[in-house]
């Protein structure tokens, strides 16, 4: 009777350590969240589009005043989620930089970011790990896997040091997706 009683307290010890370690594995790896999409789809800031054709002297205003204008551009490449859309760094009228997500879509994630970085994007690989080697910034948690989205950039932060844009885990260090920053 010993032998039984020791016997199922350890099966009982078993099943209670494999359904703590289940129950720790989805919450630490959430995979529902590969299955499921978040759209958001905010305001875009207007830009102003300039012409290549010449404008009389006696058309052009005394003083233009300034509008919102996208400073930079690039867009997403696959790192460990397919990743697709176009990020830009809007300047807008009053001084103020935004980062515009468009288009975006990517896998849902545990611990998805948005960050400015000053490394390079590296296709393949070779790319996913390495946002956090170098500065980086974090805007924002990701307000979606799809659709379009505006992040304000702090004024403490100059766009022009960082050359990429990452959907950053956070939770295992890889970036889901990256885009290169070039001028406009």
């Amino acid at each position: 009777m010993g032998k039984w009683i020791f016997r199922s307290r350890v099966a009982w010890a078993g099943l209670a350590s494999a359904v703590l370690v289940t129950a720790l594995a989805l919450y630490w790896f959430q995979p529902w969240k590969l299955f499921t999409d978040t759209y958001v789809d905010e305001a875009v800031p207007p830009v102003v589009t300039t012409s290549t054709a010449p404008t009389p002297a006696s058309a052009v205003p005394a003083a233009t005043p300034a509008g919102n204008a996208i400073l930079t551009a690039g867009e997403f490449v696959t790192h460990e989620h397919r990743t697709t859309g176009r990020a830009e760094i809007h300047r807008l009228a009053d001084g103020r930089h935004q980062l515009v997500i468009r288009d975006l879509n990517t896998s849902s994630g545990p611990d998805l970011r948005v960050w400015l970085t000053d490394q390079p994007v590296t296709l393949g690989k070779a790319g996913w790990r390495v946002f956090d080697d170098g500065e980086w910034v974090e805007l924002a948690r990701l307000k979606g896997n799809q659709g379009n989205q505006v992040y304000e950039i702090p004024a403490s932060v100059d766009p022009r040091d960082f050359l990429s844009v990452s959907i950053w885990c956070k939770r295992f260090a890889v970036s889901f997706g990256a885009a290169d920053l070039r001028a406009v």
